[in-house]
Parts: structure tokens; C-alpha cells; sequence
């Protein structure tokens, strides 16, 4: 057998337009298949197939109006004043849920925090805090405050100014509205005892410090549309977490029982081709955008379902490490053999070795869903499945 040149290799899958009710298992199955077919390409064992999570949402018809989102509100906390803290910064991510929100209440209290949100959408640069003399971990500013020291802070990729967008939003709903500025969620209960905790990555903390703080009603985005409002869609486990705007007055919901789909297109694949693959579904991916300093990861999680074999973290060498240093006096051919050999020799996990230092143990739903995630993009390449070659191969491959 040849020795394989090619290592890991992502491709971006063309499918046809996903509606609800669509049997997504079997169009997974023929788009790859007759992708691979169609560029003289073969399936593999231990391949992987990515989903983006908007198609099996999609698919699954989960969706819900403003209207459905306002009823759960109203129903959690009465219809009065509501502290909505911690949102992030997004047109399409939160301003719909805001809307919702706002219906379902009398007055809107919105604490951003600053500088920047949850994900780095910045409301003021740190050099300006400086200027001001303003400490974001102790200082809670009002909106006037807010706008005497720093004036309008548009968005650098959007142009938006959100504290003015958020603030009209809400009034558009025929709420009142109160923005305000700070970090520490406590500081919401000196304008009301209930609070809706808007964060992703930070809920469960943000939600026991202001039940310790004597908070009456707590709840998340992960409460809100955690089951079925009017016949609507739902995410028993995220709510409204993961969501998207999807028209004006709908917002996608992030798909739920997913598990059931990966293990069946893995099974559709194996008895066509008797390979076996693996399969995810995939949302946002985890890595950081070095000029906007924005994180991407607005989802809950990166994948909410994988087949087994997607389960854990890499347990690599550091190639560079082992020729610059166990065998620094070797080269050509001999190199090649002696790290080979190393590779073949690996065994259980390299935890503290030096030779694996630098190869970022993070999981590998996180890493294989943010290299399909820029992949496929998310706008009009229309490759919403991927498909991953090679990942699992080493250097004796």
C-alpha cells in the first residue's frame, strides 16, 4: 500500500434546502455519498460527518414566535418589572428574544455588561475606561453616565449602536425600558427581584449569586421556551439559548434530541458502504476573532450530539519537539523511522508529557465542529453538512 500524502482534509458538502419534516438522516446520507462519488473521492472508516444545528432545527420544525416568548415571561414572572442582565450584543442572536421579552413585561431593566459582552462585542474600548477613570469590576452606570463619558460606541463590524437599538426595541414593544452598566449581577436587585440572567457560558453561577443575594424570581434563557408554549417549538435543556432570528417575528430554536439523528446516519453509511464514521451536529465554533476580540461560541455548546467516537480530547506528539529534541541528531530517513516508531509506541494519555506539550488537549467536538464551522461559513456557500478526512490519521498513516 502507498503511503497517503494527504492528511486531514475538510469539505464542505452542497445539500438540497432543508424543510420541516425532511428525512435529514437520508439526505445526509446521499449528499455525501454522492458528493464523494461525484469527485472520484471514497467514503473511510472513522471519516466524519458534521450538521450544521440550523437544518436539524429546521427540520424538526422547532420555532417559536415573540408572542410565545412574551407568554412564558409573563407566566414566569408576572407581568411587571423584569431585570433582563448580561445579554449579548446581537441583532440576530438576541433582539428578537429581547422583543419577546419586553411584551411579556411592563418595564425592562437591561444591564450590559462592560466593556465588552459575554462574547467580546465591545460597548467601549479599555483605553477609554482608562481615560475615564471608570473601574468595570466595581462601577454600575447609568445610561446618562454611560453617554456624558463615552458618548455612541457603534459596533465595529455592524455599525450598531446597541444601547440605543436595545432601548428602542423595547419601547417598540410599548415597555419601558432602563439600561444600565455593570458586572456583578447583584447590582440588578436595586431595581427589581426579578431577573431574567442572560448570559450563555456563565447562567449557572450568575443564577446562585442572585438567589444567594435575595432575588424572588430567577429564571435564564434556558427557562424560557424549556417546553412547549401554545403548540410551540421548545429546547427542554437550552430554551432559548442557541436560538436565531429566523423571520421578523420567529426565532429557530437550537435543535433538541439529537442523538437519535447521528446514530442513524452513522448506521445509513455503514450499511451502504460498511465503513464506519462518525457523526455531529455542529453549532458555533470556539475560537476567537483577533481584530473584533469577538468569541464566536453564543451557543450553549459547540455540538448537542456525537457518535462515541467523538468522545474525549486528543492524545498527540509534538512532531517538532521529538525532532528538536529526543532525536536532534538524527535525519532523513532514520528521523522519520524514530518518530514513527514513537508514535506507534504512544500509550494512555500524555497528560504532563513534555512531548505532547503545546497540542491543546481541548475536546474533539470543539475543535472538529469549529473547523467544520468555518468551513461551511454561515451564509450562502449552502455546504450545511461537512465532511472531515483524515482527522484521526498520524504521521505513520
Amino acid at each position: 500500500m502507498s503511503e497517503r500524502l494527504i492528511g486531514t482534509v475538510s469539505m464542505g458538502i452542497r445539500c438540497p434546502i432543508i424543510r420541516k419534516g425532511d428525512d435529514l438522516a437520508s439526505i445526509v446520507t446521499d449528499s455525501v455519498l454522492n458528493a464523494l462519488e461525484s469527485d472520484g473521492r471514497s467514503i473511510r472508516d472513522r471519516d466524519v460527518i458534521s450538521i450544521t444545528e440550523s437544518v436539524v432545527a429546521r427540520s424538526q420544525g422547532n420555532y417559536a414566535t415573540v408572542d410565545d416568548i412574551a407568554a412564558d415571561v409573563k407566566a414566569k414572572f408576572g407581568g411587571e418589572t423584569v431585570g433582563v442582565i448580561f445579554p449579548i450584543l446581537s441583532r440576530n442572536r438576541f433582539a428578537i428574544n429581547l422583543r419577546g421579552i419586553a411584551k411579556g413585561c411592563k418595564k425592562v431593566v437591561i444591564m450590559l455588561s462592560y466593556p465588552s459582552d459575554e462574547v467580546g462585542n465591545e460597548l467601549v474600548s479599555l483605553d477609554k475606561l482608562d481615560a475615564a477613570g471608570i473601574d468595570p469590576y466595581k462601577d454600575v452606570l447609568s445610561e446618562a453616565k454611560y453617554r456624558e463619558l463615552f458618548g455612541v460606541n457603534k459596533h465595529e463590524f455592524t455599525g450598531v449602536d446597541y444601547v440605543q437599538y436595545y432601548g428602542d426595541l423595547v419601547r417598540g414593544c410599548g415597555a419601558d425600558v432602563e439600561i444600565i452598566f455593570g458586572n456583578h449581577a447583584e447590582a440588578i436587585l436595586d431595581y427589581t427581584k426579578n431577573v431574567l440572567t442572560c448570559d450563555i457560558h456563565t447562567r449557572a453561577r450568575t443564577k446562585r449569586l442572585l438567589k444567594a443575594a435575595g432575588a424572588e424570581r430567577v429564571y435564564g434563557l434556558d427557562d424560557i421556551l424549556s417546553a412547549p408554549v401554545n403548540g410551540s417549538g421548545y429546547n427542554e435543556k437550552y430554551g432559548l439559548l442557541g436560538s436565531n432570528k429566523s423571520t421578523e417575528d420567529d426565532v429557530k430554536l437550537f435543535p433538541r434530541d439529537c442523538k437519535p439523528l447521528v446514530l442513524d446516519i452513522q448506521k445509513k453509511i455503514f450499511d451502504r458502504t460498511g465503513k464506519h464514521v462518525e457523526v455531529m451536529v455542529y453549532g458555533d465554533g470556539a475560537f476567537k476573532d483577533p481584530k473584533g476580540k469577538i468569541w464566536e461560541l453564543a451557543d450553549p455548546v459547540v455540538s448537542p450530539a456525537f457518535t462515541d467516537g467523538l468522545v474525549g480530547t486528543p492524545n498527540e506528539l509534538k512532531l517538532k519537539y521529538m525532532a528538536d529534541n529526543d532525536f536532534k541528531d538524527l535525519s532523513g530517513e532514520a528521523l522519520k523511522d524514530a518518530i514513527s516508531e514513537r508514535i506507534k509506541q504512544k500509550e494512555g494519555s500524555l497528560v504532563g508529557n513534555m512531548a505532547s506539550e503545546g497540542t491543546t488537549p481541548r475536546q474533539l467536538t470543539d475543535l472538529i465542529g469549529s473547523l467544520c464551522d468555518l468551513t461551511s461559513g454561515s451564509g450562502d456557500k449552502g455546504t450545511p453538512v461537512v465532511l472531515v478526512q483524515g482527522y484521526f490519521d498520524n504521521y505513520t498513516n
